[in-house]
């Protein structure tokens, strides 16, 4: 498809672009594979990675330090480069997207223009999806671990950490 635009990008943007992405996918994978595993040996994702009873008893201690940056690199370096290239699954660009959405449809409304069936589905799904994450974060609002685990001002709780928090402990 790039090669077939009219108007090509430099090939060092590209290269680039599929570096970005090639990293961002290992670092993610390797970070995700290794979370879930941890899952499985009883880590918490509700706590940070120091507070967890499993990586207390890891020996030597130091090794938490290497799960820390792991974890850090997942969660914010990996992540980014991941979600930002592929699906666009942070929430700032969801909703950067959607409200970007809204106004070109408003504008092409002016003009006469409507949607079709594959952009009211677009438009309807963006909808949906917005209202399911308010619901989320409204009844999460108040849960005090998962506010510490998540501070700041946009508060979406993982539902990995949900799980580890909430329901694991009723099996």
């Amino acid at each position: 498809l790039i090669e077939r635009s009219p108007k090509t990008l430099p090939n060092s943007v590209i290269y680039i672009s599929i570096m970005t992405f090639v990293m961002g996918a290992s670092i993610h994978l390797v970070g995700d594979s290794v979370n879930h595993r941890l899952i499985f040996s009883g880590y918490q994702l509700h706590l940070s990675v120091r507070d967890n009873p499993i990586m207390q008893k890891l020996q030597p201690p130091t090794l938490v330090d290497s799960f820390e940056l792991l974890y850090y690199y997942d969660e914010y370096l990996g992540h980014s480069m991941w979600y930002l290239v592929t699906e666009g699954q942070i929430f700032i660009i969801f909703i950067f997207t959607f409200f970007a959405m809204l106004a070109l449809i408003l504008h092409q409304k002016r003009k006469g223009f409507r949607l079709d069936s594959n952009g009211l589905f677009l438009l309807l799904s963006f909808s949906a999806t917005l209202v399911l994450i308010a619901v989320w974060i409204v009844w999460l609002w108040n849960d005090k671990i998962l506010r510490k685990k998540y501070p700041g001002v946009i508060y979406i709780p993982e539902p990995w950490a949900f799980y580890t928090l909430h329901i694991n402990s009723l099996h």
